[in-house]
């Protein structure tokens, strides 16, 4: 399938479509990851991954990477379909921050609103990936096996 929209549904009980991150969520804030769900994953999924990427990030490396990536989480079985708020659960690579784990958004001081996408990919294939992948690691490794996807957008936006 490659990396094209399916009809998968991907939703969180903390904020909507397009709608505002709350605080709690945010490097200013908790800096707890959201509560996550999905819905309408192939039959043939065999296990999930999690990814939240600001494209609008004003960063471009040497190798054309682009945005700032806040989390990447994957190794997620095929039976949960859902995380729980500040989950430690499953196979966690590294952000931008350095680390492992989420990483709330914090966009520049009055650098505007941001889009914060958060993507679940649908796998049919359950082998085990190595824990530390930066996201375009994973999305090298996972590109072959990629049977759904779909995008959850939310916004913040420091005064």
């Amino acid at each position: 399938m490659g990396f094209a929209l399916s009809n998968m549904q991907l939703n969180s009980s903390a904020f909507g479509q397009g709608g505002s991150i709350p605080s709690q969520y945010t490097g200013e804030g908790a800096d707890l990851s959201p509560p996550l769900s999905w819905s309408d994953a192939p039959q043939e999924s065999q296990s999930f991954a999690i990814i939240c990427h600001d494209p609008d990030a004003p960063l471009i490396t040497s190798d054309g990477t682009y945005g700032f990536v806040h989390w990447v989480l994957y190794n997620i079985p095929s039976t949960i379909t859902r995380l729980a708020e500040a989950t430690s659960e499953h196979t966690g690579g590294k952000s931008d921050f350095g680390k492992q784990g989420y990483g709330g958004p914090m966009p520049p001081n009055g650098h505007g609103l941001h889009q914060y996408y958060f993507w679940v990919l649908a796998l049919d294939n359950n082998e085990a990936i190595e824990s530390g992948l930066t996201l375009w690691q994973l999305l090298e490794k996972v590109e072959p096996y990629v049977i759904g996807m779909n995008r959850l957008v939310g916004t913040y936006q420091r005064d």
